[in-house]
C-alpha cells in the first residue's frame, strides 16, 4: 500500500506478551504481531507528520492522538488504538496507511466465505477460528452468527457479480453442461464449461427454469456476448428441456448435443414401481457403457419393448431422445469407468 513505511528493525516488549507464551507459540506470535503492527502504524504516522517531538514548520500533517479502532485477525475483529493524523492546513483527517491495510474487512469476508463453503455453520463459526490467546479473543468481535452471515452474504454477492461479468474470450472449451439446480421454491440454471485439459469453469447462473425458452436464450447469448466462442463444434450436455435445445441451436453454430444419461435414468425410474426401478436402472447403465453406440441402442430398444407390455409410459420416456443420450458413445470419448463394468452386478458396484 502506498505510504506504508516498514522499519528495518522492530523491538518487541516480551514482558507485555509473557502471559501469551503460556497459551502456546501461536498466541505468543499474535501478541508479538500486534506490537509489530503498532510500530508499523507509528511509522506510517511519522511518514505523514515527521518524527515525533521534532518541530518542522514545513510539515504537511500533524498528529491528532488516538482513538478506538479494530483490525482483522484470525477471522475476527480485534480492538486496537488507532493513530489519527490531520492535514496541517486543517482541511481534514488523513488516512494512516498501515491502519488502512490492517483494518480492511475484505480478508474477514473471504475467511467467512471459505469456512461456510467448507461446511462450517454460522453458529459454529467461532470454533473454527485459529487460537489467538485468551486476552485477544476476549475483546474480539465479528464472530456472532449474524455478523458472519452478513459477511457471507456480501462475499457471495460479490463473487457472483464477478462470475457473471468475467471475460470468456480466453477459454478454450470442448464441452458445456447446462442444468437446473433446485433450492426450495427456486430453480437456478447453471452453465459449466469444461476445457480441453479437463478443467471445469463455472460460467453463469440465472434464476428461472430450463423449460423457459426466453431465459435459456438469455443465458446462452450472455455467454456469447462475454466472449465465449460459439463458432466451433462444442459438446453441449443438457437434460430433456426442449426450449433449452432450441436455444442452443439458435446461438451455437455447430453444437453437438448430448442428453444427460443420469437425467434419463431418473425420468424412466419415475414412471416405474419401486421394485422395477433398480433392475431397469442397472440395465440402462450397462447399456450406456456398451462397447459401441449401436450395441447400446440395441440394448435400450430391447428394454423399451419389454416395458411396452406393462409400463408404456416408461418405455416412451426411454425412447424419447435416445439417440442424444448416446452422443458421447458415438464420439468415442475416453471412458471414465472400468471396461468390464457391463459384466458387474449391482451388488458389486
Amino acid at each position: 500500500m502506498a505510504g506504508l513505511v516498514v522499519p528495518e528493525q522492530v523491538s518487541v516488549a516480551l514482558a507485555e506478551i509473557a502471559e501469551s507464551a503460556k497459551e502456546g507459540l501461536l498466541a505468543l506470535a499474535v501478541g508479538a504481531g500486534l506490537q509489530v503492527m503498532g510500530t508499523l502504524m507509528e511509522e506510517s504516522v511519522a511518514a505523514l507528520a515527521g518524527p515525533k517531538h521534532k518541530h518542522d514548520p514545513d510539515r504537511a500533517a500533524v498528529r491528532h492522538g488516538h482513538e478506538q479502532g479494530s483490525v482483522t485477525l484470525g477471522g475476527r475483529r480485534v480492538a486496537v488504538q488507532r493513530p489519527r493524523v490531520r492535514a496541517a492546513d486543517g482541511s481534514g483527517e488523513l488516512p494512516v496507511a498501515a491502519y488502512e491495510l490492517f483494518s480492511g474487512t475484505e480478508l474477514l469476508g473471504r475467511l467467512a466465505l471459505e469456512r461456510m463453503l467448507g461446511g462450517l455453520s454460522t453458529r459454529r463459526y467461532g470454533l473454527g477460528l485459529e487460537p489467538v490467546g485468551t486476552q485477544v479473543a476476549r475483546t474480539a468481535t465479528g464472530t456472532s452468527k449474524s455478523a458472519v452471515s452478513r459477511r457471507f452474504v456480501a462475499m457471495t454477492h460479490t463473487a457472483l457479480a464477478e462470475l457473471l461479468a468475467a471475460d470468456l474470450s480466453d477459454l478454450d472449451l470442448v464441452a458445456l453442461l447446462i442444468d437446473g439446480v433446485h433450492f426450495g421454491e427456486h430453480t437456478c440454471v447453471v452453465a459449466l464449461g469444461i476445457a480441453i485439459d479437463g478443467t471445469k469453469h463455472p460460467l453463469a447462473l440465472v434464476e428461472g427454469a430450463t423449460e423457459n425458452a426466453t431465459l435459456a436464450r438469455e443465458l446462452l447469448t450472455g455467454l456469447r456476448e462475454r466472449g465465449l466462442d460459439v463458432t466451433k463444434p462444442t459438446l453441449v450436455v443438457i437434460d430433456r428441456a426442449k426450449a433449452l435445445r432450441r436455444a442452443i441451436t439458435d446461438v451455437f453454430d455447430h453444437p453437438v448435443i448430448a442428453r444427460c444419461q443420469q437425467h434419463k435414468i431418473r425420468n424412466v425410474r419415475d414412471k416405474l414401481p419401486q421394485r422395477l426401478g433398480g433392475p431397469v436402472e442397472h440395465r440402462m447403465r450397462t447399456a450406456y457403457r456398451a462397447a459401441s453406440a449401436l450395441d447400446a441402442e440395441a440394448q435400450l430398444l430391447t428394454l423399451a419393448r419389454e416395458l411396452d407390455k406393462t409400463h408404456p409410459g416408461a418405455a416412451a420416456s426411454l425412447r424419447e431422445g435416445m439417440a442424444e443420450t448416446l452422443t458421447v458413445l458415438r464420439l468415442a470419448c475416453p471412458r471414465p469407468w472400468p471396461a468390464p463394468y457391463a459384466a458387474r452386478t449391482p451388488s458389486s458396484r
